[in-house]
């Protein structure tokens, strides 16, 4: 039988700035530890877990990334969410900067930031940007998802606000991006769903600073924070890594093909 449709719940001494991707993990939490899923069993369906929990996809997807970073469940691509291990007593629900709240604080940040550079910015640190533009290009060729240029491109335009505090605050948040589990394991995902940095987005950013726009600077910015939010949500979609690894395979057996002509 179905369960009923709730909203996701927190217990009582949670507290009330929590957001909801935890107390649905908490929520998840609680049916692991009373045992209403064995080890191997397979979760409901994203798409079901939103409707029984009258949450969004997203929220469900952070939520099983919380749990996936604590061991608990492993989400098998193409196949979905299965019970890893159970709780034991001395156990409780853990969480750690996840990568959507990363990008939230740096499309806040980052696109101040990138308004102050464009008045104080300097000709040859324009030139600088625009070599780790060409970069980052060479770097998306590249297998490993190396994203060094793409780092240093960041924290120029950090260096260039001529703002120690901000230039710290924008390179905290580039320690967050691999030191927090739930970052490292969503960008992990992002990687085998190939999303890479996206060339034009920074052409814009350099662009809108060799104009000296600040409004044109911060518009530029906080449309690339915008557009990778919305990649890494592609990048949790089930159907959209398994999806890229069938592209990737297929353009591999492209090349062997055309190696053996």
């Amino acid at each position: 039988m179905a369960r009923q449709k709730k909203s996701a719940s927190a217990p009582d001494n949670a507290l009330p700035t929590e957001r909801l991707y935890q107390k649905l993990a908490r929520d998840l939490f609680s049916d692991l530890a009373a045992g209403r899923y064995a080890i191997g069993d397979r979760l409901p369906a994203e798409r079901e877990l939103s409707i029984q929990y009258n949450v969004s996809r997203p929220a469900v997807r952070e939520a099983m990334i919380a749990l996936e970073v604590q061991g608990f469940i492993e989400v098998r691509i193409g196949s979905g969410a299965y019970v890893r291990a159970l709780p034991g007593e001395a156990d409780a629900p853990g969480f750690t900067v996840t990568a959507f709240e990363l990008m939230e604080a740096r499309l806040l940040i980052e696109g101040e930031a990138a308004a102050l550079a464009a008045v104080h910015i300097r000709a040859e640190e324009l030139d600088e940007l625009e070599r780790l533009v060409n970069e980052i290009e060479h770097e998306n060729r590249l297998s490993g998802g190396s994203t060094h240029a793409d780092h240093a491109f960041h924290m120029l335009i950090a260096t260039a606000t001529r703002n120690a505090v901000i230039r710290s605050q924008v390179e905290e948040m580039w320690r967050l991006r691999s030191a927090s589990p739930n970052c490292a394991l969503l960008l992990e995902k992002a990687r085998t769903a190939n999303v890479q940095p996206v060339v034009e987005e920074h052409k814009a950013v350099l662009d809108a600073l060799r104009a000296r726009d600040p409004s044109a600077a911060r518009a530029a910015m906080r449309n690339h924070m915008s557009s990778v939010i919305n990649h890494l949500l592609f990048a949790t979609e089930e159907e959209a890594i398994e999806a890229a690894r069938r592209n990737v395979a297929s353009t591999r057996e492209r090349y062997a093909r055309a190696a053996q002509l």
